[in-house]
């Protein structure tokens, strides 16, 4: 996992900018892939009094766990969903994009490659600066270093997306201000 736990208070002060009416987040994973996600509740539930939120923790194991839940969550006008750094939720990207559309749910995910491919926010770090970082210390260890003499780098660099496009198809209206900061603008 390249994303900590404490980006879960600002993926929410995030979600809360843009819809300013949330009221409930769904954190969405799958448990048998994200034995992390306890880290990300702990942190969401002592963010959330500040946002007047409440976390709704989804686990879901399979597409049709995805369907159901999304459906659900669907019914409520003031939810908003985090999709947790999870390989099954990456896996599963194109359903959870096209559910959270369907159902009009406000969504942040943790990597640029979901809005991308059609989701409407990441805030995250820079996976391309993450990789050749991996590569720098696999060459080291290569030729000799010792992986214990290699200090330990935390990301320095994180990247906010929107995607307008997606924004629009859930009738959002994104702030100037808040296009103002983003680092790249899907539109």
């Amino acid at each position: 996992m390249n994303v900590d736990a404490p980006m879960a208070g600002k993926w929410l002060e995030l979600i809360v900018e843009i819809a300013p009416k949330t009221r409930e987040v769904a954190l969405i994973y799958n448990p048998n892939t994200a034995p992390f996600y306890t880290d990300f509740l702990r942190t969401f539930d002592a963010a959330a009094p500040k946002f007047n939120v409440r976390g709704i923790s989804t686990p879901v194991t399979d597409a049709p766990a995805i369907e159901g839940a999304m459906k659900d969550l669907g019914q409520s006008p003031d939810v908003a969903i985090f999709v947790l750094p999870d390989v099954f939720v990456q896996v599963h990207r194109t359903l959870i994009i096209k559910l959270a559309e369907q159902y009009r749910l406000p969504a942040i995910y943790p990597y640029r490659f979901f809005p991308t491919s059609g989701g409407l926010l990441s805030y995250g770090i820079d996976t391309i600066i993450a990789f050749r970082q991996a590569a720098g210390y696999a060459d080291k260890i290569l030729k000799g270093t010792a992986p214990n003499d290699l200090p330990v780098q935390a990301p320095l660099a994180f990247k906010l997306i929107i995607n307008l496009k997606a924004a629009n198809a859930i009738g959002l209206n994104i702030p100037e201000s808040f296009l103002l900061r983003a680092d790249e603008v899907i539109e």
